[in-house]
């Protein structure tokens, strides 16, 4: 199966929580901050959304930070992905 992203949406990877800290102590699950870090696994196509011509900056492979608590998360197989807008995308990381 594969996610198709319809209008100004973007399906992204999140990348995985970090285990320790940079001082090396182990962090539990439930103390584990998700990454507000992910690559972008599938872009929709834009054009008119609300309104209003939308451009798509972001591409598939981007690595992107997008905002805390944006998005819906979904489960396809084994995978998890979060879908955005992408307004939502604050950043791609160079």
């Amino acid at each position: 199966m594969k996610l198709v992203p319809l209008g100004d949406r973007v399906v992204l990877k999140q990348f995985e929580a970090e285990e320790t800290t940079k001082s090396g102590i182990i962090l539990t699950s439930k103390t584990q901050e998700k990454p507000q870090e992910a690559e972008v696994v599938a872009v929709g196509p834009g054009g008119m959304v609300d309104g209003k011509e939308v451009t798509m900056q972001v591409k598939t492979g981007d690595k992107v930070i997008y905002s805390k608590y944006a998005g819906n998360e979904v489960k396809l197989g084994d995978e998890e992905y979060i879908i955005v807008k992408q307004s939502d995308i604050l950043a791609i990381v160079e």
